[in-house]
This record gives structure tokens, sequence and C-alpha cells, in this order.
């Protein structure tokens, strides 16, 4: 006969953990169905942070200019140098033919002076002055050593020299690796930004930065202003490039950056001032006083000084404002002034 057990029951440890865990997964559950969808930035946030990300990215431009004003200059500089040490290597190679020459003549006159035949085969910088004690050389043959020697010197130094600026040169290519990533990885975030704005926001953003542009561009009061000379004639060279595209590392002549424009345009008036906005600062006298401001004035803005225009009157500034603008005239209010710089 077969025997009947009792099924055996769960203890009452399982069925409190079981129990729990039952009453757990279905507050969780309730938790999820009641927890409200995370809300979507509005269109003026998005608006803010993206200003805020093309602010951040114009820093690092200016940064990223200055650092190929310097490999530039480097390049220059370097290309000069070792020029210098080519010709200065003739120049070595003919004094020392000089030398062989005169060692020659002795030779065939009766035999090579051993002082000549010892400086042929050795350093002159520490023979010359044995030879020069013991009389062993002619006059003609201490000059022509001494040239030899001066000319060994400027090449051993202007080779250094070449040297410490090839070193300068490749890290001031890293750097400049290193700000173009940095600037293409703020404009990246703000394109992200962007990208989560509808069709309808993206076009009411793009209409309303229009608008501001035209408004600028056209209708800005600047009073009797008028430039004068160069700086008016540089300020007249800005204006002809109102609406022109901001574009990062960009100096003309149809897209610019800041101190791009500022640059291109004082250079259209025959003067050379720096590329960046911060050597820009540096560039000529300072006028802290928004009121002794002149036409065609550079004008600095912001405590690092990581943005400049140039004063167009009536406290307005011409400038390039930042990546996806173009070209236009500003209240001098909008930004944090710092000073003008009169060129």
């Amino acid at each position: 006969m077969a025997s009947h057990r009792r099924p055996k029951q769960p203890s009452r440890t399982r069925v409190t953990v079981l129990t729990t865990a039952a009453a757990a997964a279905v507050a969780l559950s309730a938790n999820v169905a009641n927890a409200a969808p995370s809300e979507k930035p509005s269109k003026d946030e998005v608006k803010a942070k993206v200003d805020k990300l093309y602010e951040e990215a114009e820093k690092a431009t200016e940064k990223l200019d200055g650092a190929k004003e310097k490999q530039a200059k480097l390049q220059k500089e370097i290309s000069a140098l070792q020029d210098n040490v080519a010709r200065g290597q003739e120049e070595l190679n003919e004094l020392r033919d000089g030398l062989g020459s005169m060692a020659s003549a002795q030779y065939r006159t009766g035999g090579i002076d051993p002082s000549v035949a010892l400086f042929l085969s050795s350093d002159p910088d520490s023979y010359l002055d044995k030879a020069s004690t013991m009389d062993q050389l002619s006059a003609q043959q201490v000059e022509a050593l001494k040239k030899v020697q001066e000319k060994q010197r400027s090449l051993a130094q202007q080779r250094k020299e070449a040297s410490d600026k090839l070193k300068d040169l490749a890290d001031t290519r890293a750097e400049l690796a290193k700000k173009k990533k940095e600037v293409q990885a703020k404009l990246g975030s703000a394109q992200k930004l962007l990208n989560t704005l509808t069709a309808k926001e993206k076009a009411a953003l793009a209409a309303a930065e229009q608008e501001r542009a035209t408004r600028a561009s056209e209708r800005v009061d600047l009073g009797n202003s008028k430039g004068s000379g160069r700086a008016g004639a540089a300020f007249s060279a800005a204006q002809s490039k109102i609406g022109s595209p901001y574009v990062y590392g960009a100096s003309g002549p149809s897209s610019f950056d800041c101190s791009g424009l500022t640059s291109w345009a004082y250079a259209q008036a025959g003067v050379s001032i720096p590329r960046t906005s911060e050597a820009q600062a540096n560039a000529g006298t300072r006028i802290y006083s928004q009121s002794a401001l002149q036409v065609g004035d550079l004008v600095i803005f912001y405590g690092d000084y990581h943005h400049v225009g140039l004063y167009a009157g009536n406290g307005q500034v011409l400038h390039a404002p930042h990546t996806g603008a173009v070209v236009r005239y500003e209240s001098i209010g909008n930004m944090p002034f710092q000073f003008g710089v009169r060129i």
C-alpha cells in the first residue's frame, strides 16, 4: 500500500522573504507607472546652454588662434635659421679649404709647417692658443684660424637655437591639436543640444537670430560719429563684411572669428596688429572710459579678454559674435566691457 505523505510546508522565513519581494515589486511597478517622465528642457533653456557653450568655444578658439600664430612664427624663424646654418657651413668649408691651400703651398716650398699639420688634424679651438704662444703661425694663418673658430662657434649656436625651436614647434603643434579638439567638442555639445529641439523650435531660434542680425545691421543709429585715419579705414573695411558668417579660426575674407575680423580690418588699412584678442588688448593705448572711445578703436570684452570688436559709435560695437551668427552691430552693454584700445 502506497504511503501518502503530507507535502512539506514552506518555512515561515521563506514565506516572509517571498512576500516582501513581491510587495517590493508591486511598489516598484507602481512608482514606475506613476513617475513623471523627465522634463525636456525648453527652447529658451537650450538656447542659454548653447550660448554658454559658444562662449566657451570662443575662448578656446582664441587660444587656438594664438597657437596657430606661434606655429607660423616658429616655422618662419626655423626656416631662416636653417638657411643661415647652410650658408655658414659653406663659408666654413671655404675657410677650411683656404687653410688647406696654405698647407699645400708650404709643402711645395719646403714642407708643411708642423703647426698647420697639427691644426688640420685636431680641434682648432684648443690648438690656436698653443700655436700662437709658440709663434709657429704666420699672421695670415692666425687670422684664418680665428675666422674658422668664430664660424664654428656661430654654427653651433645657430644649430642649437634651431633645435630648440623645432622642439617648441612640436609642443605648439600638440597644443594646436588639443585646442582644436576642445573647440570641436564644445561645438559638438552645442549641436547635440540643438538636436533635442523640434523642427519648429529650431526654425524659431533661427528666425530670431536672423531678425536680430538684420535689426543690428540695418537699423543701428551710429549717431554723428565718424572714423578718421587708419582706424576709420579699418572700421569701413569691417562694415563691408556685415553679414559674413562667424567661423572659428577664420580671418577673412569671407568668414571671421572675433579677432580675425579686427586683424583683417586693420590689415586693409595697412596696419598689422596681433591675431588674438588677448594680444590685441596690448596693441595700443588703453581707453577705460566708454565715452572716450572713437570709431575704429578696438573694444575688449570679458575678464580674460577673449572677445574683441570695433567701436562703431553711439554705444555700438561691430563684431563677429559667435558660431551660428554673422558680423553685425551690437550694443556695447550686451557684453562685459573691459576697455578700448587705440591702435
